[in-house]
């Protein structure tokens, strides 16, 4: 994951959750592709394009992780975003009779942010 030993706690675990995050996105985009490739009738140029663009969320997610583990303080705000984003899908989720994947997406997105503004992330990527 990453080879530096002297990152506090909360960054090495606001940085796994974001790789976990990341497979779980490029899972879903995985199965996309392949519904787009079996699929009898489909809109292929749409169905592609939702299909990207869950790859690029994982790339994406799988890059601030990155980004994060080395330190790179401006990581911090993008990632704070897309969890932020969890919140109305989570909640959408739980009301559409989903509860059992929308209250962990929830609760993933307010960890990771409050991992990511802990003291000790703070110092870590020296942001003031």
């Amino acid at each position: 994951m990453t080879t530096d030993d002297n990152l506090p706690g909360p960054l090495r675990w606001a940085i796994r959750l974001l790789r976990i995050e990341a497979v779980g996105v490029g899972a879903v985009a995985a199965y996309l592709l392949y519904a787009d490739l079996t699929a009898t009738a489909v809109d292929l140029t749409s169905a592609l394009i939702v299909t990207a663009f869950a790859v690029a969320g994982a790339v994406v997610l799988w890059l601030l992780g990155t980004a994060l583990a080395r330190r790179r303080p401006a990581a911090r705000a993008p990632v704070i975003v897309l969890q932020f984003m969890l919140f109305p899908v989570g909640y959408f989720m739980t009301m559409a009779g989903l509860a059992w994947l929308g209250l962990p997406l929830i609760v993933l997105g307010a960890t990771v942010c409050f991992l990511l503004v802990s003291p000790a992330t703070t110092r870590a990527l020296g942001v003031r």
